[in-house]
């Protein structure tokens, strides 16, 4: 499956809807959704993303899943089933997270700290360091679990699963996503 890039830029400004689960325990967190996944409608969607392989690789879930065509059922129920959940800082498409200001950051962190208090999962992992300063104006923060908690639920910020991170690998991914999900109890 493709698309021209007249079909992608047509995407700029859809939004993806949440996928949150009953028993979400670890919500993760992009900083909002490119043109494939605004074309495709599920999240971390382009080809060559890595965060499928990364939470396969990390044993979060027991298959491999391939959002790039957009996301069955059956790949719903096992993210869902598995106790994660997905959603955005910012929730509109855009081409680049460049083309986010401050100020949508910001407000997409309020929003996304309702959503947190709403939910209640154990952990929410927020994908990308710089986002995340920017979104809750903490700029000396680093990836890890943070010191502060968001109405008693863990904040990690972990490595973003796009190919522009470059000095991310599957396995380093992996590896910070397994740390979170063991505190969230969606890995032992």
């Amino acid at each position: 499956m493709g698309f021209t890039r007249e079909e992608l830029l047509a995407c700029r400004g859809v939004t993806v809807p949440d996928l949150i689960g009953d028993d979400c325990r670890m919500l993760f967190v992009g900083i909002n959704p490119g043109l494939w996944t605004a074309a495709v409608g599920a999240h971390f969607a382009r080809p060559g993303n890595r965060f499928y392989p990364a939470l396969y690789r990390a044993g979060i879930v027991d298959r491999l899943v391939d959002a790039s065509g957009g996301m069955s059922d059956a790949d719903r129920n096992l993210l869902c089933s598995s106790g994660i959940g997905i959603t955005n800082v910012v929730e509109r498409a855009t081409a680049t997270a460049a083309e986010l200001s401050t100020d949508e950051l910001r407000a997409g962190g309020e929003r996304l700290r309702a959503t947190v208090r709403r939910v209640a999962p154990a952990v929410v992992a927020v994908a990308g360091i710089t986002a995340y300063r920017s979104a809750f104006g903490l700029r000396r923060a680093v990836a890890g679990r943070q010191a502060q908690t968001w109405d008693g639920v863990a904040v990690w910020v972990v490595p973003n699963p796009s190919g522009l991170n470059a000095h991310e690998t599957v396995d380093s991914l992996a590896t910070a996503y397994a740390r979170a999900a063991r505190e969230a109890g969606v890995l032992d």
